[in-house]
């Protein structure tokens, strides 16, 4: 009897371990109710006040159907949890929305030429709009054209004298615009005018390269002067009215109002010594958010961007927390965020799909960092530099993922941006995600700190639309030892052979993807990108640049229509290009090394292995056309008997890329595939002899990419005879020489008119462009 007694127990015991507790939550429901699915809770926050006493560990709260408004952002702690584990999903299955909108009710009346008014009251914070669901464009100039890539529509003069005059208090307008590089984008806010008429503008803190805006992409929004196109509108904050343009198509006494009211609408968030554990969002829409592009300000170290750390979930200080089988659209910012400490984030099965910002972001803490550096050109001496090896804390990203996720038409407002963005993190899984039109890169690594991601099996294509000079994966390497300098480089890693992998400690694996850039590279390793493993890929366009770094090896990748861009190597830089398919000529720019290994390749011409032998590259390399299987059905598989085994080529998979779940898988785009092509070897075009110094025109990306150009305007130095009057002048193989005489030159016939007024001078002033930074030299003419 006492035995049956301690079993039943013990019986007890492991039911109640492994009991789940629900809490129910429903928008027809009361805060002052149990929780039970028969009497609800109404509100999120009510249902996390009963998890921390709950009776068991398991927490669930069931979320009905319908839509959840927060008024602030949902926290979730270790003190709310408190011990407890927590599922947040909707209750079988259904449509869920959490949204941070707050509805506005109008009575709408007429104001002048087409446009509406209403009183919703003063000093409302009003960033987004959204009718049905939607959000509408503030009133601006010029007016949105979704024929219009870039901003939906720019113009030169969107902020010029004749415009602003127009304008009778611009104040709280934003400028919007693309780098003068068209390297993401810049955001000012108005502040006002000044006398003469001038725009006072606070902000473009968007970018980590500082630069002016770019002269032609640009325009201008929250203008009243400016509303006059269907679906515009804009707040008098001071007069408490709203005016809108009636969008096409929409019943203004049936249409649901509402405006945004918080930045982000969960955090989930611990500490390093006190985390937030064992968390799951699942099968929830979140929406309706404020824009956070005045917020984007914190550089991550000498990479091109800066950031605001958050989104509608922010990640901070955690472990095992899943975000799956979600939609995130609409949204003023970033969607994912997972920021500093966190070991085992699991974000996958989620569709993102029109947001301001980036789509998934794995971003340390800087604090981590050994040697941070903040700017491109920011620097330190040998003897300054911390050379331990790895983080010096644990505030970072590490065995994090991010899959199967369809990520598409991101960065409506902000254009430094990525499907997938990773900056001081270690082993960061990206797999099987679908990625597509999107402003930048579809992935993009910051910087070396730490490695170890293995980054496969997406399908990223109709990327850098908006913007120029860039990858759909790029990454830069400008780790504590990077200096802009290259000779520089090359001399501190003499010192120091260590020196490219104390931050780059662990190889970032990018295999089995397949990869397509509109303006720029399929896969761009920028600026001392070091420690790669890169196979397996199929690049359909801008093929594969490797600017300097150490460590990179390629093999087995198939570049479509597209060739091989090394640039401006260093000299034991160890790299490796072998067992690849090429569909062109290589593409070298200020070459001095080819690395360790560039051979055994697949090239498409006879002429174009010649060319590469030249270099004393490509001993075994062949010619031929590789046979592929179904290149316009996207199987890039050669066929027995193609050339390409006899240069070591293995065939892989390439139709299980991208998402896999069957829910994406029906939404998810495909690729527009390319018929092949063959390209022959690029002519170094016209040049042009002066002064000992051998130049031409700028005339492909690739070398304004190596310059670190904003446009293709200048003469490019090819070459500087020793002992010649341009060698006395410092100049140099690879300068761009922009001003001579403190007047621009856009191309060698201006250089030529330019030289002919020249001739009565003892000397010119000459501004040119080196490592990426404007330099004056004075040129002795005789």
């Amino acid at each position: 009897m006492k035995q049956c007694f301690l079993f039943l127990c013990a019986l007890l015991l492991a039911t109640s371990l492994c009991a789940q507790h629900d809490i129910h939550v429903s928008p027809h429901g009361q805060d002052s109710n149990n929780g039970s699915l028969s009497a609800p809770l109404q509100t999120l926050s009510a249902a996390l006040r009963q998890v921390r006493n709950a009776p068991v560990t398991e927490v669930r709260i069931q979320l009905s159907a319908g839509s959840y408004p927060l008024e602030k952002t949902l926290l979730i702690n270790p003190e709310v949890l408190n011990g407890h584990t927590l599922t947040i999903q909707a209750y079988m299955g259904a449509q869920v929305t959490i949204h941070g909108l707050s509805p506005i009710r109008a009575k709408w009346q007429p104001w002048q030429q087409g446009v509406l008014k209403a009183h919703i009251g003063k000093g409302l914070m009003l960033d987004q709009l959204y009718c049905n669901g939607v959000p509408l464009p503030m009133a601006r100039y010029p007016n949105a054209d979704s024929t219009q890539h870039i901003f939906y529509g720019t113009a030169a003069d969107a902020i010029s004298p004749e415009r602003v005059q127009r304008w009778q208090s611009p104040a709280g307008g934003y400028v919007h615009a693309l780098h003068q590089g068209m390297w993401g984008g810049f955001h000012y806010l108005i502040t006002g005018k000044d006398p003469q008429g001038q725009l006072q503008l606070e902000g473009g803190w968007q970018n980590n390269r500082p630069a002016p805006m770019h002269a032609q992409y640009r325009f201008v929004e929250n203008i009243l002067e400016e509303l006059d196109a269907p679906g515009e509108w804009y707040y008098d904050t001071v007069r408490g009215i709203l005016y809108i343009y009636p969008p096409q198509g929409v019943n203004m006494q049936q249409a649901v109002f509402a405006r945004s009211v918080i930045d982000d609408l969960v955090h989930i968030t611990g500490t390093t010594t006190s985390p937030v554990s064992s968390v799951t969002v699942r099968g929830i829409r979140f929406t309706g958010t404020n824009r956070t592009f005045m917020h984007t300000r914190e550089p991550l170290l000498r990479s091109d961007w800066t950031i605001y750390r958050g989104g509608a979930i922010l990640i901070s200080g955690g472990r095992h927390i899943r975000i799956s089988d979600c939609d995130f659209g609409y949204l003023g910012g970033n969607a994912l965020f997972v920021s500093g400490y966190n070991r085992d984030v699991q974000l996958s099965g989620n569709h993102i799909q029109y947001i301001g910002g980036t789509a998934i972001a794995f971003v340390g803490d800087s604090s981590a960092v050994r040697s941070p550096l903040y700017r491109y050109a920011d620097t330190l001496a040998l003897s300054r530099l911390d050379i331990v090896p790895g983080p010096v804390n644990d505030r970072y990203p590490d065995s994090c993922a991010a899959t199967d996720n369809l990520i598409h038409h991101i960065g409506t407002i902000e254009k430094q941006v990525a499907g997938v963005q990773i900056s001081m993190a270690r082993r960061i899984r990206v797999q099987h995600n679908s990625i597509y039109q999107v402003p930048r890169a579809g992935i993009n690594i910051g910087d070396g700190c730490w490695g170890g991601h293995d980054i496969g099996f997406n399908d990223v294509f109709n990327t850098v639309l908006e913007t120029s000079d860039h990858g759909a994966f790029n990454s830069w390497g400008r780790d504590r030892y990077w200096v802009p300098d290259i000779h520089a480089t090359d001399e501190r890693v003499a010192r120091n052979p260590d020196l490219p992998l104390l931050d780059a400690v662990d190889p970032v694996l990018l295999h089995d993807n397949r990869f397509q850039c509109a303006h720029g590279w399929d896969i761009d390793l920028d600026d001392g990108s070091s420690n790669y493993r890169i196979y397996n890929n199929v690049c359909l366009q801008g093929g594969l640049k490797l600017r300097e770094g150490y460590g990179r090896t390629v093999w087995n990748n198939i570049l479509v229509n597209s060739t091989f861009h090394p640039h401006v190597w260093y000299l034991h830089s160890g790299d490796v290009f072998r067992h690849n398919i090429v569909g062109g000529s290589y593409a070298p720019i200020r070459l001095r090394s080819w690395g360790t290994t560039v051979d055994s390749n697949l090239l498409p011409t006879a002429v174009a292995v010649a060319a590469a032998q030249k270099n004393g590259t490509d001993k075994h390399s062949l010619a031929g056309d590789p046979d592929f299987s179904d290149p316009s059905g996207g199987d890039y598989q050669v066929k027995a008997g193609s050339p390409a085994f006899r240069i070591g080529f293995v065939n892989f998979a390439m139709r299980d890329l991208g998402v896999r779940s069957a829910r994406l898988k029906a939404l998810a785009q495909s690729p527009s595939l390319p018929p092949i092509r063959a390209i022959v070897a690029a002519t170094s075009g016209d040049t042009l002899q002066w002064l000992g110094a051998r130049l031409k025109n700028i005339t492909t990306l690739g070398e304004r990419s190596a310059a670190g150009l904003y446009d293709q305007e200048g003469a490019l130095v090819l070459q500087v005879s020793p002992g010649s009057l341009a060698a006395k002048s410092g100049l140099k193989a690879g300068d761009v020489i922009r001003k001579v005489n403190g007047q621009s030159i856009r191309d060698l016939l201006g250089l030529q008119e330019l030289i002919k007024s020249l001739s009565w001078q003892l000397s010119t002033d000459l501004l040119l462009i080196r490592d990426q930074q404007e330099r004056r030299l004075d040129l002795p003419l005789r």
